[in-house]
């Protein structure tokens, strides 16, 4: 099945720049709703605390359940509607200092029922994590998709470029770079969250600067591409104001590999345009193999985004904000793939990537017409021989005529 005709020649690449320009836009409105809010919306997986989810069997408001948990001292806590509005429920956060954890389920009740009547009020679950628990999941999850983008830039550089030894190189440095900083923003001392946030845009600036100086095109395409998808969904999170759990951060993984398979479809398709294209123009290359898969990628994008669609509405609120992630995640890296990671090798100082240099049968290909003209070479040699013979006899007839007369 094609929704797209196969001789479609849309410019991508003549507007690349009209799309650096909506990304950059893009991430800059990230950058400023997280200074906004003071940084991510992290929930209690992340910052530590106490939740408990209740659903009432009449209409309410957050601050009549805060009135009523006043006696159980969480007067202060954070109330949320949860789900679908006409379920009427609510989720509660509190922090945990201060606050008797055993038994916390019937008593959250209890109080309840004074106010709602009994049995108009259901404690569906009451999770808690500890801070120190909620800071090491933090800084594991930052982690977690740090190391899977630097991986991928190694495997990128060797899959593509072949350039295994190189990727090692830059591995290597990347290590030495966040040890170093690691090292400096431990005896600096201060807070632990900003010093990971540091940690983390460190090493990735130096994967980015190690990607170009080792001119690893392929990987720096896909590396540019994963962190602008990584970003701008954070940053729709950010200013929706939803919070940051696990299944974010899962979400977020997903993603990642989501963008992935979609540059690396496109990659290939340009690496085989590369070997048979001589001496066409990269752009046109590029944009040729653009337009080559792009039924697939709207095939794909489309069939990902109809089942997340189905999965957001129908879900419910527990996976809400994971089909959220999801959602934007797929759309953004569709684009990505588009615009950003092919792109990119247009940026790079020499242009053509180095897959190039494995066309060496073309060259012996124009060697072969040698043997061929020596020959048409000697031939027109012999030709030239046989004529001055011929005139020589000629010559030699010519005088004998003379006599005769």
């Amino acid at each position: 099945m094609e929704f797209i005709k196969p001789n479609v020649n849309i410019n991508f690449v003549g507007n690349r720049g009209k799309a650096f320009i909506i990304s950059g836009l893009l991430i800059l409105m990230t950058v400023v709703s997280l200074f906004i809010h003071g940084g991510p919306n992290y929930g209690i997986d992340f910052a530590g605390g106490i939740l408990v989810q209740v659903r009432f069997t009449q209409p309410t408001d957050a601050a009549d359940i805060k009135k009523a948990l006043a006696p159980l001292g969480m007067d202060q806590s954070l109330v949320q509607g949860f789900g679908d509005k006409k379920n009427n429920e609510f989720l509660i956060r509190n922090e945990r200092s201060g606050l008797k954890l055993q038994g916390l389920s019937d008593r959250v009740r209890t109080t309840l029922a004074k106010t709602y009547g009994q049995g108009k009020v259901e404690v569906r679950r009451v999770e808690m994590v500890g801070p120190k628990v909620g800071k090491d999941l933090r800084e594991k999850a930052l982690l977690a998709i740090f190391y899977a983008i630097v991986m991928i830039a190694v495997y990128i550089s060797g899959r593509f470029e072949q350039k295994w030894g190189l990727a090692a190189v830059m591995a290597g440095v990347l290590v030495g770079a966040t040890l170093l900083v690691q090292a400096l923003l431990t005896a600096m001392g201060g807070d632990e969250g900003i010093a990971m946030v540091l940690l983390i845009l460190t090493a990735l600036v130096v994967t980015v600067g190690a990607c170009w100086l080792l001119k690893l095109r392929y990987a720096l395409g896909a590396i540019v591409a994963l962190i602008h998808d990584v970003v701008i969904t954070v940053g729709v999170f950010s200013l929706l104001d939803k919070e940051f759990t696990l299944a974010t951060v899962a979400a977020l993984l997903t993603i990642i590999g989501y963008s992935l398979n979609d540059t690396i479809i496109v990659y290939d398709r340009i690496r085989e345009n590369l070997k048979k294209s001589g001496k066409q123009p990269l752009g046109e290359t590029i944009n040729a193999s653009i337009n080559q898969t792009l039924s697939r990628t709207i095939l794909t994008s489309g069939t990902t985004l109809l089942v997340l669609v189905c999965l957001f509405i129908l879900g419910g609120g527990v996976i809400e904000d994971f089909a959220l992630a999801l959602l934007v995640g797929v759309v953004v890296g569709t684009y990505s793939s588009i615009f950003v990671a092919s792109p990119v090798l247009l940026l790079l100082p020499e242009g053509r990537p180095m897959v190039i240099r494995r066309s060496a049968p073309a060259k012996a290909a124009a060697v072969r017409p040698e043997p061929v003209a020596a020959q048409a070479a000697s031939t027109q040699v012999s030709a030239g021989k046989a004529a001055g013979a011929a005139r020589q006899k000629r010559s030699k007839k010519s005088p004998r005529k003379g006599k005769r007369r």
